[in-house]
């Protein structure tokens, strides 16, 4: 997998692990549809490269991980935006996103400063969330006008309640990072300096274990998450969990268990 000739991200690829950082700190790391595009094409390829254990997103620079979309794109009356290219728009950024939910492997976001609009969109369909601790979060679009987007007023909900993003979104409100780790949004708030070495370690940590069952795991919750009843969920569960046990990974690992 050649993993270049990106516009506005880089990918990076070694041992297993992924790590996708944008390149616009000038623009705070916005969500450009050059960026989109670059997304929807890093995580095609790492989708087709089942050697990936982890993937971690960042941004360059100390000032935002990202801080959403390019706001010109909302300017002016919407007789002069074509309803059918805003449908088209819309459905490739929430392809987008789910692109990242769906990923074969944990997709971990590395936030190391501004994670705002579609930036805290993006993190909310990552599975991990380790933000520095003067990281903001917040979806600000009732400020112009607009309601969130992206699959967003769903997902965010599932993380952190209801009424608390109706707050957040009725009042184009910021969490600092605390607040963030404490409603459940964030996993871990660190020291700046420590953000490395955090991500890191969880990165080592996941690939310690069995790297398909971790991966076959992630199905099964995100199934569970979002599936319409426990007898559904426990049905899909009990099939990855078969399929699980029937892998050389499990027999290798028990054997391993029992040696020591």
């Amino acid at each position: 997998m050649a993993y270049e000739a990106y516009e506005s991200i880089s990918v990076d690829v070694s041992g297993g692990v992924a790590v996708i950082t944008f390149h616009r700190p000038e623009k705070y790391n916005a969500l450009s549809t050059e960026v989109y595009f670059d997304l929807a094409r890093a995580f095609a390829e790492i989708q087709l490269d089942r050697t990936i254990d982890v993937t971690v997103i960042t941004g360059e620079g100390e000032k935002a991980f990202c801080a959403g979309a390019d706001i010109q794109q909302y300017a002016g009356p919407a007789a002069e935006h074509d309803p059918r290219q805003k449908d088209r728009q819309e459905f490739f950024y929430e392809d987008v996103y789910k692109r990242v939910y769906d990923l074969h492997c944990p997709v971990i976001a590395k936030i190391n400063g501004y994670c705002v609009g579609g930036g805290l969109i993006l993190a909310a369909f990552c599975d991990l969330r380790i933000a520095v601790d003067d990281a903001k979060f917040g979806v600000p679009v009732t400020d112009i006008g607009q309601i969130p987007g992206g699959g967003s007023t769903h997902r965010v909900s599932q993380l952190i309640g209801e009424a608390k993003v109706k707050e957040l979104v009725y009042t184009a409100g910021m969490a600092e990072a605390d607040e963030a780790e404490d409603i459940g949004f964030v996993n871990h708030v660190v020291p700046r300096e420590d953000l490395d070495e955090t991500v890191d370690g969880i990165v080592e940590a996941i690939q310690n274990t069995g790297r398909k069952a971790v991966k076959n795991s992630k199905r099964a919750i995100n199934y569970s998450v979002n599936a319409p009843d426990l007898d559904t969920a426990h049905e899909y569960e009990s099939a990855v969990w078969w399929e699980q046990f029937a892998t050389e990974e499990r027999e290798r690992l028990v054997d391993e268990f029992n040696a020591e």
